[in-house]
């Protein structure tokens, strides 16, 4: 009878022990189930976020990339392009030799031709000048006279100063009887009657002196040409009249040098 009293109590306690079990296991569980839902959301939300990220690692890496063609095909582009200003550099450099050629070589023609022109005026006039008065200075007197005149008076006098005498007195002659109205007659004369002289022609030399005096009494060569009259008197043996002559000089250029040359020889004289 207890038996039996006790199984019910026995099966209740059982029960109630096996319910209490079961609800302090329910919680637990839910909770088990609870942390695998977040789990798995915080699984998926990682997994979005990875693939977003590799997306976005995709795209930046995929933008590098096309920036980095873009970059290379610009510098090729560059490249070309800088390699075409150099050939067009090139090219305008040969260019601007071959002006500077071209000018150098205008410049010399026209060089050249300037000098040729020049050469050319200078040879018009070499040969008009030798056709058209000409001014001179001789013996202290200045005067014009014609190309011939001045050729053949220099070619007279050339020929004294090499000691020819004949020929210069044969010159001088000459050109007095070609040209008797020359500024030269004065001297012409003078070195007429020198050569004269030198040849002991001393009557002609003395006509000659005394002719230059006459045509021009103060000339330069006036003093010389009479101390040459005493001179030639003197190889003539006339002393009185080289005296005379002497004392005359004496007179009429006393400043002279001939003058005092004049002196000395008179004083020899006496």
């Amino acid at each position: 009878m207890a038996r039996r009293m006790l199984s019910p109590l026995w099966l209740r306690a059982g029960a109630t022990t096996l319910f209490a079990a079961l609800a302090l296991a329910a919680p637990a569980s839910h909770a088990a189930l609870f942390e695998d839902d977040e789990a798995r959301k915080a699984i998926l939300d990682l997994r979005q976020k990875v693939e977003a990220n590799r997306q976005a690692a995709d795209a930046a890496n995929q933008k590098l990339a096309e920036e980095a063609r873009r970059a290379s095909e610009e510098n090729v582009q560059m490249r070309r392009s800088l390699l075409d200003l150099q050939n067009q550099i090139e090219l305008l450099r040969g260019e601007l030799a071959s002006s500077r050629g071209q000018q150098e070589q205008l410049t010399r023609a026209v060089s050249d031709m300037q000098q040729r022109q020049k050469d050319l005026a200078q040879g018009v006039d070499d040969r008009l000048r030798k056709f058209e008065p000409a001014k001179v200075s001789v013996d202290g007197q200045e005067f014009s006279v014609e190309p011939n005149e001045k050729r053949d008076f220099e070619a007279a006098l050339a020929t004294f100063r090499r000691g020819e005498f004949p020929a210069a007195q044969a010159a001088f002659a000459d050109f007095l009887k070609r040209n008797p109205q020359t500024g030269y007659a004065p001297s012409a004369l003078f070195w007429l009657g020198n050569a004269q002289y030198a040849t002991r022609d001393y009557t002609g030399a003395i006509a000659n002196f005394r002719a230059l005096l006459t045509r021009a009494p103060d000339h330069l060569r006036a003093p010389e040409a009479v101390l040459s009259i005493a001179n030639c008197q003197i190889e003539l043996k006339d002393t009185r009249s080289a005296r005379k002559t002497l004392d005359d000089l004496m007179k009429a250029y006393p400043q002279s040098e001939a003058a005092g040359a004049a002196k000395e020889r008179l004083a020899r004289l006496k």
